[in-house]
């Protein structure tokens, strides 16, 4: 029993050394994220588009 109670104290010192982010770096790391996934998804559909005239140009 002592050493469950030694892992849960242990596990609690620990937790309380954790630094949670706050809402404005949460809220800021969600645009930044969202605005690459953006960018990059519509850089990978031009590439597509490019990709499928070219081949439809060829094929025919």
């Amino acid at each position: 029993m002592n050493k469950y109670l030694s892992y849960y104290k242990k596990a609690k010192d620990e937790l309380g050394k954790v630094i949670f982010p706050i809402k404005e770096q949460v809220r800021s790391a969600f645009i930044s994220v969202f605005v690459v996934v953006t960018v990059i998804s519509l850089f990978l559909a031009l590439i597509d588009a490019i990709m499928s005239v070219s081949l439809s140009s060829v094929m025919n």
